[in-house]
């Protein structure tokens, strides 16, 4: 079904499906709300508060370790990645971490629209799962891999997704995916695992902080 956020008296009629072009010229400059394009359908996104706050809080980690280590990388309040092939899907991850060089040297989208084409100047895309779970576990992994986003890491802060991803009984889990010859290998971290990523090897963040945040 095609969601119509009251915001723009231009919207296309709800039939039409809509490429990225057109999504961008309707989505207004500076505008707060979160909308995301599948298939030509723009879908809104409405988290809730503690969904929020974990990706706050990582978004913040992260932020502190980038400058920490002066690494060449920054995390943009919001931004879209463009799905490879196809100009009818686009996603917000809930938080990007994104290469300076890369953005002011290969994304022709990016100063206008803050929108991200090429999978290598994305060094870190992470989803905070809500109840829409099989968007984060299947549809984004997969758009994720083909773009070649090098680091997914995929936020189960409530244990809501599937018992193949994370394992029965259901719990608390954060799948680290590393893109290794064009496929993701992944490997889950829950309790007080610290995670493992060598984006941010001394990161030293557990999945039970992060679970701690959203309750």
């Amino acid at each position: 079904m095609f969601v119509q956020p009251k915001i723009n008296a231009d919207l296309p009629p709800a039939e039409k499906l809509v490429t990225l072009g057109e999504f961008l010229g309707w989505y207004p400059d500076g505008y707060e709300g979160r909308f995301e394009l599948h298939h030509g359908v723009i879908i809104k996104m409405q988290p809730t508060g503690p969904h929020e706050q974990v990706a706050g809080f990582l978004a913040s980690k992260i932020s502190v370790y980038i400058e920490r280590f002066n690494l060449p990388l920054f995390i943009p309040r919001q931004g879209l990645i463009k799905a490879i092939n196809t100009d009818k899907s686009a996603y917000i991850p809930d938080v990007m971490v994104l290469d300076n060089a890369a953005v002011r040297n290969d994304e022709p989208l990016w100063q206008r629209r803050s929108t991200i084409t090429q999978g290598a100047t994305v060094k870190l895309a992470i989803e905070v799962v809500s109840t829409n779970w099989q968007d984060d576990y299947l549809l984004k992994l997969g758009e994720y891999e083909k773009l070649g986003i090098v680091k997914y890491w995929i936020v189960d802060y409530l244990g809501l997704g599937g018992k193949r991803y994370i394992g029965d009984p259901k719990q608390p889990t954060v799948s680290i995916h590393h893109l290794v010859e064009g496929k993701y290998t992944v490997a889950t971290f829950q309790g007080q695992d610290i995670l493992q990523s060598p984006l941010m090897p001394e990161l030293n963040l557990t999945t039970a902080q992060i679970v701690e945040v959203g309750q």
